[in-house]
């Protein structure tokens, strides 16, 4: 008909623009589509779904690289509003300075000022503390100084310095024996706080530990005992229960020997790396008596003198806290020497190098409870220093013997959960029992640490 109306050229023209016009609506119709299932609404949209989603897609590819941008500027403005440097875009942790960020910086607060014509004290003088703690005690019955009976309520204190260890391993190991103290802490039910705070700046190095002793010891009456441990001991005895019945009529609990301090006044005749002090009087004027030593300077050195002259075998240094308190009880034995227990019968302290080569005759041939030569409770790894860049004994050795120690421990707290490390050098762990459909009535507890006796609560009958 078209030719009939319109010339044959006109006609064919006519015809190929109605095809092309098909094929183009077609290709329309399958890219809207491929859009819809790439970037619309699924199934259930609506067109204007769709349109928004679309939008949406293309905006970000248009502002894709905007957050940098913002980043960018807001660096930039913090520079010009506040000084501060700008950042270098190094997302390489190991070659950041961390002392850009770790700045002792003055922030215009006055620190207390001593007078330095008065002998060092931690604080105010308090001769009552028995009686204030008392009478708190029994205001505040829902806090007992007892959890059961013979069993106080302990709170173990640590930590490390607020600084970044000297070296890149130490935090490593830092990290591994607060896990392993949390372990032991809650499976015995025992408190812990963990420090990185050097409350007086005199009292630094060994002597830290005494403002924050006494500050807790105040701060919570309802705790008995307080339980200080050196960031480089372990706990290696899982199972073992101080016995703190033995304790009862004793103020101060430390290992060590009496003929060493009374008779030989010997500087290694104990050891204050890990020791239990009971909350009362006693303990906070003994505290008194040890701090004057302690204040950096001319006095730590004149005191050091002084130790290194009356102690047999004493280094020349500097004094130290555990020098410190052999003289004070060595010279005054009828003042303190009562209420002092040096604990012996276990390790409550246990030198690492006369232990960590023995696990394995350990494990062949006893079993954790002991706390002892057999099992020992504690292994403190005295002059590794493995936070510091040197120690006094090799590196290697150092950090291979405390993977042993950690991993000894860990054996006794994985074993409740069906695993063991493959060897006391390896941090891989292996199944040593299959699941089953009962957990509860399959489980394998024979050091009896998932529910101890200890911890149970017993619920007056109605």
């Amino acid at each position: 008909m078209l030719a009939r109306v319109l010339s044959q050229r006109r006609s064919l023209q006519i015809q190929r623009l109605v095809r092309n016009g098909k094929l183009t609506l077609l290709c329309l119709f399958l890219t809207v589509i491929v859009l819809r299932g790439n970037l619309g609404a699924g199934r259930f949209g609506t067109p204007e779904k769709d349109l928004d989603d679309i939008r949406d897609t293309i905006s970000y590819f248009r502002k894709r690289h905007e957050p940098r941008r913002v980043l960018e500027e807001a660096s930039a403005s913090g520079e010009r509003g506040s000084g501060a440097s700008v950042d270098n875009g190094n997302n390489n942790y190991a070659e950041f300075d961390i002392r850009k960020i770790l700045k002792d910086e003055d922030d215009g607060v006055e620190e207390f000022k001593r007078d330095l014509s008065k002998p060092y004290s931690l604080g105010p003088k308090i001769s009552d503390w028995d009686e204030q703690r008392g009478e708190w005690l029994r205001n505040n019955l829902d806090f007992p100084n007892f959890l059961g009976p013979n069993k106080p309520r302990v709170l173990l204190v640590t930590g490390s310095s607020p600084k970044p260890c000297e070296n890149p391993v130490g935090d490593h190991y830092l990290l591994k024996s607060i896990k392993n103290k949390i372990d032991y802490c809650r499976v015995h039910g025992i408190e812990i706080f963990y420090n990185m705070a050097l409350l007086d700046a005199e009292m630094s190095g060994f002597w830290a530990k005494l403002p924050l002793i006494r500050k807790l010891l105040l701060s919570h009456p309802e705790v008995e005992f307080l339980w200080w441990m050196d960031s480089d001991a372990m706990f290696t005895d899982m199972a073992f229960e101080v016995p703190w019945e033995r304790y009862k009529d004793h103020n101060f609990v430390m290992h060590g020997w009496d003929e060493m301090i009374y008779d030989d006044k010997n500087w290694i005749g104990l050891n204050t790396g890990s020791f239990l002090l009971r909350n009362c009087q006693w303990s906070l004027d003994i505290l008194d008596t040890w701090a004057p030593m302690g204040p950096k300077g001319k006095i730590r050195e004149d005191a050091g003198a002084l130790l290194t002259r009356e102690l047999k075998d004493r280094p020349v240094f500097e004094a130290d806290d555990q020098s410190a308190m052999v003289y004070i009880l060595g010279s005054q034995r009828d003042k303190w020497g009562e209420k002092v227990y040096l604990e012996s019968k276990y390790y409550l302290h246990g030198y690492w190098g006369i232990l960590v080569d023995k696990y394995e005759e350990m494990m062949d041939n006893y079993h954790p409870g002991f706390g002892d030569h057999r099992w020992p409770l504690v292994t403190h790894f005295v002059g590794c220093k493995p936070c510091g860049k040197f120690g006094d004994y090799p590196v290697e050795r150092c950090l291979k013997q405390m993977d042993r120690a950690f991993n000894f421990g860990d054996n006794q707290i994985l074993q409740m959960y069906g695993f063991t490390h493959k060897s006391l050098a390896s941090r891989r762990v292996k199944r040593t029992r299959n699941e089953t459909s009962n957990p509860l009535e399959d489980v394998s507890d024979h050091l009896g640490l998932l529910h101890p006796s200890y911890k149970a609560i017993k619920v007056p009958s109605t």
